[in-house]
């Protein structure tokens, strides 16, 4: 599964960094993600910022939908 960039900001629009994986995946849940990135998120080592998260996810992003 590959998620968009834009898909994943969305999901986390409102986080308030650091946060750890079950705490992004309940926020990308609220805001209505996708299954499969909620399960992404999920196992997630605490991030600092979007830039951490598009790090984690590294493999998983792609630009087409």
């Amino acid at each position: 599964m590959s998620f968009q960039v834009t898909e994943v900001q969305k999901a986390l629009k409102g986080a308030d960094y650091p946060m750890d994986g079950a705490a992004l995946a309940d926020l990308a849940e609220s805001n209505g993600a996708d299954k499969e990135l909620v399960d992404a998120l999920r196992p997630m080592r605490e991030v600092d910022g979007p830039n951490g998260v598009m790090k984690e996810l590294k493999g998983q992003l792609g630009g087409d939908a």
